[in-house]
């Protein structure tokens, strides 16, 4: 059983937050073929990884002497909190910050096959190898200079955990927006369409009727239907489009919804590109659409800095 102090559980949190970050920057770095800040805070910290390593340690602890069910402790363990974490944060942000759903046999993108059995791994490697050595020197650090520690990281963990958590939610009220946009946009769109082919219906049923009375049209109105069917043509036209505008001027209101875009702060904007840059296969379900266009704009954005330097 682990004699830990509440203030070691926390040091060693932080410490695999760190060499979380460490190995899935490294990694994805490597994948991407540039520098990449991996995760979904600012600072170095993976909290997926920290609270993943404090939570092996305890599900393998009846089984150390077995690795078999060790490793299996691991799959289960790991897997069930990356699902939740990843479902909660699609839940809350709207956006899944990883994304299996291209790799074989995975759960609705949020674990796959390959990433539980590199947890069961990563738990013997944990318990038998990593752990050993990083709580002996845990242990030697005098209790006020690990408080002295865990507090400070604490602080500054928990400062950059608001404010990635703000803009992350302001991001996702964006997309909710454009979502919403789009789908009032379409709807006009349609209703156009319906109330172009109704209006053309009532044209083709006017001239069959304008053909009955030809004769008594063309004297009454001094032209001849060529001509009653032009100037009846362009009437109908400019009354479409004039009838589009306006409905499209009822919708104005509906611009509103876009706010959630202009009035993110310069941080949350940074944090979007930055969370975009970190966090190359983070995908939305329902907002797919919206985030490629978020997507398309920061990097056509991004490419006129490139040009201007």
């Amino acid at each position: 059983m682990y004699t830990y102090t509440w203030y070691q559980w926390l040091t060693f949190f932080y410490l695999y937050c760190f060499l979380g970050w460490i190995f899935e920057s490294s990694y994805v770095s490597i994948l991407q073929h540039r520098p990449v800040n991996r995760g979904f805070l600012r600072i170095p910290l993976l909290p997926l990884y920290g609270s993943g390593a404090v939570m092996m340690l305890w599900v393998s602890l009846p089984f150390q002497d077995n690795l078999i069910l060790t490793y299996l402790s691991g799959v289960v363990g790991a897997t069930a909190l990356e699902y939740l974490t990843g479902l909660a944060m699609e839940s809350l942000f709207k956006i899944r910050y990883w994304d299996y759903s291209h790799k074989k046999y995975n759960v609705h993108g949020y674990i796959c096959l390959e990433s539980s059995l590199f947890w069961g791994v990563l738990t013997i490697l944990m318990t038998h190898i990593v752990h050993r050595p990083i709580a002996r020197a845990v242990l030697a650090i005098p209790a006020g200079q690990d408080i002295l520690f865990v507090t400070a990281v604490s602080a500054v963990f928990l400062y950059d955990t608001i404010v990635c958590t703000r803009a992350a939610l302001a991001l996702g009220r964006s997309l909710e927006a454009m979502e919403r946009f789009r789908r009032e946009l379409e709807s006009l769109q349609v209703q156009t369409s319906l109330l172009k082919m109704e209006a053309g219906d009532r044209l083709a049923a006017a001239s069959e009727k304008l053909e009955t009375q030809k004769g008594k049209l063309a004297s009454l109105l001094g032209m001849s239907l060529d001509e009653l069917w032009k100037s009846a043509g362009i009437r109908l036209e400019t009354f479409l489009d004039m009838s589009a505008e306006e409905r499209r001027e009822k919708y104005a209101g509906r611009l509103k919804l876009l706010k959630a875009l202009t009035g993110i702060t310069a941080k949350q904007i940074r944090f979007t590109r930055n969370r975009f840059r970190s966090n190359p296969t983070a995908a939305s379900r329902r907002y797919a659409k919206e985030l490629a266009a978020l997507r398309e704009l920061f990097d056509s954005r991004n490419n006129e800095i490139k040009e201007q330097h």
